[in-house]
């Protein structure tokens, strides 16, 4: 089996498809390497196309201790994919804690990324919740840790940026999270605890996030109520991020809706690659009258 080694010695494996200009699939806390297959397929036509497992997430290793499951164990560990691969820079597609970071590469490691598709990214981020967020994610862990992924997957399959892929394709939505209640406990536990309830809001990186010059496309469902305030405030800071909303769509945008997922990054990163996606013209902007 194909495996990178992160800078810790975890190994992450990854599946690569295809040739040209690599991409970089980044998955959601609750999904895996295998919920890209949609993209891998369809992306690979054109581009060199690799979706790796995060660290906790079998086959990838399963380090026993949460103080190895922070944000920049999980951003360096897709840096060190590529190095593995011998990638200089790439496009960066993430969903929710794959978006997370992915942006946290825009911040860190800008030379890195020729694009970024953030998708219903940054639940968890209104600092006025942020204590109650990271006491449920303190609390998530401890289901895992207690009652095991298969019944911790019964619950989470009926939260309400969920929904929508209940409603709209209940054979994926079964399928999604019969692959959930498959997960390593230990890695799901961790993961809450460390990467979900330890990183910090996007909200307190506002001064850093004006300086990122990486090409950006925000994606948001307009039924994933958690995503919609980040998706805007991402849009209006970051210099050259477009944002889109998918109608009567939750959180799983890429399963969900996978024909719009893939005709809107295929779009953007054509527009990357052809030079066109620019950094917003000031003259656009609207300013408040003198």
């Amino acid at each position: 089996m194909p495996y990178a080694v992160a800078k810790d010695n975890v190994r992450l494996y990854f599946e690569e498809a295809g040739s040209g200009t690599p991409i970089i699939f980044l998955h959601e806390f609750a999904a895996d390497h295998t919920n890209w297959e949609p993209q891998m397929r369809y992306f690979s036509r054109g581009h060199r196309c690799i979706a790796y497992s995060a660290r906790g997430y079998t086959p990838s290793d399963v380090p026993p201790t949460a103080d190895v499951y922070t944000y920049k164990h999980f951003y360096t560990d897709a840096l060190a994919v590529l190095d593995h691969l011998k990638i200089e820079k790439a496009h960066f597609v993430g969903l929710s804690m794959g978006s997370y970071s992915s942006l946290q590469v825009g911040l860190n490691a800008p030379g890195r990324a020729l694009s970024m598709t953030l998708a219903a990214v940054g639940s968890g981020s209104p600092i006025e919740k942020l204590d109650a967020f990271r006491a449920q994610c303190r609390a998530n862990a401890e289901q895992y840790e207690t009652i095991g992924s298969v019944e911790v997957a019964k619950v989470t399959r009926e939260a309400p940026s969920r929904i929508p892929f209940l409603v709209k394709d209940p054979r994926g939505h079964a399928d999604f999270y019969a692959a959930l209640a498959r997960h390593d406990a230990t890695g799901s536990a961790n993961t809450m605890r460390s990467f979900q309830g330890g990183r910090p809001s996007i909200y307190t990186m506002v001064e850093a996030i004006r300086k990122v010059p990486t090409p950006a496309l925000i994606l948001c469902g307009d039924e994933d109520d958690n995503c919609i305030e980040p998706s805007l405030f991402l849009k209006k800071h970051l210099p050259a991020a477009g944002l889109s909303f998918f109608p009567k769509a939750g959180h799983v945008l890429n399963l969900e809706e996978p024909a719009l997922f893939n005709e809107m990054v295929e779009r953007f990163i054509a527009l990357v690659e052809s030079g066109h996606w620019l950094v917003r013209d000031t003259r656009s902007l609207v300013h408040a009258p003198v």
